[in-house]
């Protein structure tokens, strides 16, 4: 057995609230777009065409603190001094290739670790970002039908982290390119008093893709979603974080875009202010008075 993250205990000072959510992102068209390029007629690593390769998705950081953060804020008794443990890093599913980590590998100073890092400390929190990584191999990109189950035997390897199941739930976030839902729907009916929800980001070849509508797999959602504001919006309606993350998502994704000089007629931006529609709406119902 290999503890990969083991940075809880079961000795705490006072009861947990709520379980600590572990959000557990793959990596190309989840986190950063792969531009759609291929190699041979092979996808190198996906298929999103909206956002250049390499470009990280607006506000894509912040959701995931915010997951991790809603049960440590639900955890606290005063203020951010009496928290009894930190927010969980993000675990990493990959299809990428453990025979090129090499050249692949995800490190403490690669812009996207550099990314998560600085969102931690905005936050409040030092320290926080990209936890345990766990690779496929060159198999799965010859056989692309294997890596949605590469990714589910990870996750299981991940979870022996807490074999007690008392500390810690788990958030799946992926995409719609690279047999994520494949690997997402596996844990929701194998695992669903661990995996609180699955979050799939849509990704296209061409522009204007349709948006699935939610379901229930064993009694959790799996939830589709276009920008990171649309997938704080659902999480919000779904008790995953509170109005003040959405907002802090939505400041996020904003931000991103107007730095990044992004026309505003650009698709980038219309798909974003059709999310932003459904956080204000989310923000008034649900907002304390």
């Amino acid at each position: 057995l290999v503890i990969l993250h083991p940075i809880y205990s079961l000795s705490t000072t006072a009861p947990l609230r709520a379980k600590y959510v572990q959000v557990i992102s793959d990596v190309d068209d989840t986190l950063k777009s792969s531009g759609g390029v291929k190699a041979a007629g092979v996808p190198l690593g996906g298929i999103d065409t909206q956002y250049v390769r390499g470009d990280f998705y607006p506000g894509v950081f912040e959701f995931m603190f915010q997951l991790a953060m809603h049960p440590v804020i639900q955890n606290s008794y005063e203020d951010f001094e009496t928290f009894q443990q930190p927010p969980a890093k993000v675990a990493v599913l990959t299809a990428r290739a453990e025979e090129f980590k090499a050249a692949l590998e995800l490190k403490d100073s690669s812009k996207l670790s550099q990314a998560f890092q600085k969102t931690g400390q905005r936050g409040g929190v030092q320290n926080w970002g990209l936890g345990p990584v766990l690779y496929g191999s060159v198999a799965e990109w010859v056989v692309q039908d294997r890596k949605g189950l590469r990714k589910f035997s990870n996750f299981e390897r991940l979870i022996q982290q807490d074999n007690s199941g008392e500390i810690m739930e788990y958030v799946y976030v992926g995409d719609t390119g690279e047999l994520d839902q494949e690997a997402g729907e596996t844990m929701l009916r194998e695992y669903p008093e661990l995996v609180k929800c699955v979050f799939l980001h849509v990704v296209s070849e061409t522009p204007n893709p349709n948006i699935p509508p939610p379901k229930l797999i064993n009694g959790r959602p799996l939830v589709f979603f276009r920008t990171y504001v649309g997938a704080a919006s659902k999480a919000t309606q779904l008790g995953l974080m509170g109005t003040d993350g959405l907002q802090k998502v939505v400041d996020a994704a904003i931000e991103a875009l107007v730095v990044a000089g992004v026309s505003e007629g650009d698709s980038k931006w219309i798909d974003l202010q059709t999310d932003l529609a459904e956080a204000t709406r989310t923000c008034s119902i649900l907002a304390p008075p």
